[in-house]
């Protein structure tokens, strides 16, 4: 298994202050699944901006597809975002006055490459929407509702939906399920997994949730990798 994460001697710091995160390395397998463990003060806001090239290292790396982020300029990382990475917000970040389907299909509009990805494997974008959601389970009468009509289980597949279309290699999801109770948690665990499987996506899954960490290939502790989050006697 390749890698398609690979995070080396990575260091951050807000200006004037202590480094936030000191990861010696951390890598994410092409098809592999990952539960990261990220409460809160461990640094995930930040690694997971760092991934987006939301945000750039003080020092190190952070390579997805063998591409060191640190190296593009900001339009640069942007671009590659849209095109190889797909989020699932834990506020799902869905907007209100499109349809379901339309929100789905937001990413195609901002990538050239996972528009073209998405036509190649279903026929267009369209097709490729509707399908996606029928296999997450919502009907083709919710597909056409607004998106603030939608229940919380409801717009977390539609966020998943929206991460997928157009099979970005990655998909990051963070704490999707905290709204969830643990039999519709699982439920659509199984299914993102699913349709990772299919599209040939890793998913690194964080979340403080530690009863879904057996689903998972492997699971890590974002607390424990961090040094720069550690007590001063470690």
């Amino acid at each position: 298994m390749g890698e398609l994460v690979q995070i080396r001697d990575l260091g951050f710091a807000w200006p004037g202050q202590r480094e936030l995160l000191d990861i010696p390395a951390l890598s994410l397998g092409a098809g592999e699944s990952l539960f990261l463990r990220g409460p809160s003060g461990s640094g995930k806001t930040t690694l997971l901006g760092l991934l987006g090239g939301v945000q750039r290292p003080s020092r190190g790396q952070v390579k997805i597809l063998g591409k060191d982020l640190n190296a593009l300029s900001s339009r640069a990382r942007d671009r590659f975002r849209v095109d190889h990475t797909g989020y699932i917000f834990q506020q799902f970040n869905l907007l209100p006055f499109l349809s379901v389907r339309d929100n789905v299909e937001l990413p195609c509009r901002f990538s050239r490459s996972r528009a073209e990805r998405a036509g190649k494997r279903y026929g267009s974008v369209a097709q490729a929407a509707q399908t996606l959601l029928e296999h997450l389970g919502l009907s083709a009468s919710v597909q056409e509702s607004r998106a603030d009509r939608l229940s919380i289980g409801q717009q977390q597949r539609v966020a998943a939906a929206r991460a997928l279309i157009g099979q970005p290699e990655l998909i990051i999801a963070d704490e999707p399920t905290s709204a969830l109770d643990f039999d519709t948690r699982e439920t659509f665990i199984r299914l993102l997994f699913a349709e990772c499987r299919e599209a040939g996506a890793s998913l690194l899954f964080v979340s403080h949730d530690r009863s879904l960490a057996p689903l998972f290939d492997r699971e890590l502790s974002l607390a424990e990798i961090n040094l720069a989050s550690r007590p001063p006697e470690f």
